[in-house]
């Protein structure tokens, strides 16, 4: 096992706060690199899309490029950091070991960082291209997350608070993965995403964790509860916001009409729900060892919300 101090010599020389220079922006857009795979685009496809001038598909791509710098850096700040905060000072209502604050503490340094960057990035591209990035306003997002736990978890704001950073924290989506292997990207963006998940995979460990201990402390009852809330958790977190989208599809030129048809078509139903029980399927390993789906009436919510094979979002 390895002990505290060898925890934190790996901390030092191997976060990236720690040891990555500051990324810059190359040479590289006027060299035909993309701002983003195609591939991880679910509109760049579309024939509405693909019929635009060259000029606004690239626009289009760079801004969903910035939706998902923007996205980070509002999630790392307004919810990792919120949960991992109360985790370093020791107010997360449990009793949590100085070891464990000061890994919280760490990843807080972490998250900040992830969400620096991201803005910083964006800032270059937007300035050297000339491309804005579209308002975005993370406040329902967050809301809609928030209010999973209002509905779950009355009364009991802190715990939700914790479970969605852990629930958040092991989810794996492609991005992270793909991203960097795409050496048609700008290099700037492959190396931010790269270093992002470098440092994902001891958050991931981190939180997988914290959850054994946070859900060896819970009573029965309380187990019950946790376990009804974790679903909608992991739903809130991975259905993709379309209100960006749909920003960003207007700025390209597309009508009212267009834009309704292009998300339409770009986000199906089954397609959608395929993917996020991809992305959780890390976190449902861990609930399923923790004993999270053993617990009475747990297994049938994450069927009906779509998370375990046969559930209600199968295709009949």
């Amino acid at each position: 096992m390895v002990n505290a101090e060898d925890g934190e010599r790996d901390w030092y020389t191997k976060a990236g706060v720690r040891r990555d220079p500051r990324r810059l922006l190359r040479e590289e857009l006027g060299a035909g690199r993309l701002y983003f795979p195609p591939a991880l685009i679910p509109y760049a496809a579309h024939p509405l899309v693909r019929a635009l001038p060259t000029e606004a598909q690239q626009a289009l791509a760079a801004r969903h490029l910035f939706q998902y710098l923007g996205f980070t850096t509002h999630f790392e700040t307004e919810v990792v950091n919120r949960a991992t905060q109360r985790i370093a000072t020791g107010r997360g209502g449990v009793d949590t070991p100085a070891r464990t604050r000061l890994d919280a503490f760490r990843i807080y340094c972490d998250e900040g960082y992830h969400a620096l960057y991201s803005f910083d990035v964006v800032r270059q591209i937007a300035d050297a291209s000339g491309v804005e990035p579209v308002p975005y306003d993370f406040a329902p997002f967050r809301e809609r997350l928030d209010a999973v736990g209002v509905e779950a978890l009355p009364g009991q704001p802190v715990l939700a608070q914790l479970l969605q950073v852990v629930v958040f924290e092991t989810l794996v989506t492609a991005i992270l993965g793909e991203v960097p292997k795409d050496e048609r990207v700008l290099t700037v963006v492959r190396q931010i995403v790269r270093d992002h998940a470098r440092d994902e995979g001891w958050h991931h460990a981190f939180f997988a964790r914290f959850f054994r201990e946070l859900w060896a402390r819970q009573s029965a009852a309380e187990r019950v509860r946790v376990a009804r809330c974790l679903p909608g958790l992991v739903r809130s977190s991975l259905l993709p916001d379309l209100r960006p989208v749909r920003a960003a599809l207007a700025a390209a030129g597309l009508g009212a009409a267009q834009v309704e048809e292009v998300v339409h078509d770009s986000y199906p139903r089954a397609a959608t729900e395929r993917a996020m029980r991809e992305a959780a399927r890390h976190a449902l390993r861990l609930f399923e060892e923790t004993g999270v789906l053993a617990v009475p009436g747990a297994r049938d919510a994450f069927l009906t919300a779509g998370l375990l094979a046969g559930g209600a979002g199968d295709d009949p």
